[in-house]
């Protein structure tokens, strides 16, 4: 009879010690996911992300792919409206391309590891990780954690739920609110895989700028046409000034348009013609035109922008300080006017129709102003073969838009952070004067700013698809 009561209480010991084992709390589950991080060498991921920042919800499907040390591809498509753009990091730097469009956008940041992205498996585990005062459940097959958001660029989201498997700890769902616990981003996952074997190629610029199929990359895939080579500056960090570049090039605005933002102020940029090559690039300096084209140059953006001799458009707005080129050959053009010089002398309505008629489309003003903002005035402004129209805005804080129909690839190779507009990924650059510079329906945009704060900056560029999508 003892004999039996052991061999029972043995064998209810084993049993409750195996129960204890089966059930993890969230010291655990922290643990396991730090060993998963430590040892993480790839993984590839696609899901819907459905986004609540502006007035109407913004559907996108998303891959994601990630290779050791630091390659990351990210597509996002928005499917209503046939757009797909394409984040990349790789040894060359950081990438923001829209292969439709033939444009990419190239800046030097630490990108993904200076701001967390919703999609990404490394800034996820991370909140997790980082966040002390973590809350733990368990949902089904799922262990879900609710933890604070750390986004840079979005000060309106507060917290986040995360759901992960419970066998692999892959991302299944993400949910990120405000401070009122209104969600803001969801993102499901379909399909998460670690340890995927990814091509070399799979994070090339070249190729995900040329291919039409942008998921598979198919290696054998018709090319939509042939990206350029991105700029690059010169072994002494500075680019020479042709004798045919125009003096516009070389001064910036000072005074007044300075402080309200508008394209002249700070550094201006110059363009350069080298038979198709992408010129130099260097910060402060104007680029060379090698006497086969003269090269025009418009300051633009809140520190300067370039405008090419011949087939390539402005490059998004470089900071303060800072040269973005990027080359085409093209016959002589005449100095375009600088930023601030109003190519018309109507106002009112009249200065808002010329200027649509002069750019070839029409204008779209945000529908969002800061309060103690008052728009001061609309230009139409010449940018290389390209015209645009620019808007400035004046009060509490000041600014301008500028929106240009680019016709071919810009490259730029300029400091700067990725933010998402909901509608579509922007990027910011320059420091004490920022542009935000992004692309919708064809045209492009750069807001500049000496004196906008961050929220206000994102704010009006997401209230002008708003406005387009009227």
């Amino acid at each position: 009879m003892r004999r039996v009561t052991w061999i029972l209480a043995i064998v209810m010991s084993a049993a409750l010690l195996l129960a204890g084992c089966g059930k993890k709390d969230a010291g655990s589950v922290v643990k396991d996911l730090d060993h998963v991080i430590g040892k993480l060498e790839s993984y590839q991921g696609t899901g819907r992300m459905v986004l609540q920042t502006g007035q109407e919800p913004q559907e996108y499907q998303v891959e994601v792919w990630y290779q050791q040390p630091h390659y990351y591809r990210i597509s996002l498509t928005n499917e209503k409206k046939d757009i797909t753009q394409v984040v990349l990091r790789n040894d060359d730097g950081v990438f923001v391309l829209t292969p439709h469009l033939h444009k990419s956008f190239r800046f030097q940041s630490d990108w993904p590891e200076n701001q967390g992205q919703v999609y990404l498996f490394q800034s996820l585990a991370q909140s997790i990780l980082l966040d002390t005062e973590r809350q733990f459940t368990k949902d089904g097959n799922s262990y879900v954690f609710d933890v604070a958001a750390n986004y840079a660029n979005s000060g309106q989201m507060a917290r986040q739920k995360i759901w992960l498997d419970q066998k692999s700890l892959a991302p299944q769902k993400v949910e990120v609110s405000d401070s009122s616990s209104n969600v803001l981003v969801k993102l499901d996952f379909t399909q998460f895989e670690f340890g995927k074997k990814l091509e070399k190629d799979s994070f090339d610029m070249q190729r995900n700028m040329t291919s039409w199929d942008l998921k598979s990359l198919d290696k054998d895939a018709p090319v939509s046409g042939a990206a350029t080579e991105p700029a690059a500056a010169s072994p002494d960090g500075k680019a020479a000034a042709g004798k045919d570049t125009p003096a516009s090039a070389q001064a910036g605005a000072t005074g007044k348009d300075a402080a309200a933002g508008t394209p002249a102020s700070g550094a201006s940029a110059g363009a350069a013609a080298d038979g198709g090559k992408a010129p130099a690039a260097s910060p402060g300096k104007a680029a060379a035109a090698d006497g086969s084209a003269k090269a025009p140059a418009a300051a633009a953006g809140s520190g300067g922008a370039a405008a090419d001799a011949g087939k390539t458009p402005a490059a998004p707005g470089a900071p303060a300080g800072g040269a973005a080129s990027a080359g085409g050959t093209g016959a002589k053009q005449p100095a375009p006017a600088a930023a601030g010089t109003a190519a018309t002398g109507a106002s009112g309505a009249d200065n808002k129709a010329a200027a649509n008629s002069s750019a070839g489309f029409g204008l779209i003003e945000p529908s969002y102003m800061p309060k103690g903002v008052a728009q001061q005035d609309i230009r139409d402004v010449k940018l290389g073969e390209n015209t645009g129209i620019m808007v400035r805005y004046q009060g509490t804080y000041n600014y301008t838009l500028l929106e240009v129909a680019p016709q071919t690839q810009t490259v730029s190779v300029l400091p700067g952070d990725i933010v998402d507009l909901g509608y579509t990924l922007g990027v910011v650059t320059g420091d004490e004067k920022k542009t935000l510079t992004w692309t919708y329906e064809g045209i492009e945009f750069r807001l500049a700013t000496a004196d906008l704060p961050h929220d206000e900056l994102v704010k009006i560029a997401q209230s002008v698809a708003e406005e387009a999508g009227k």
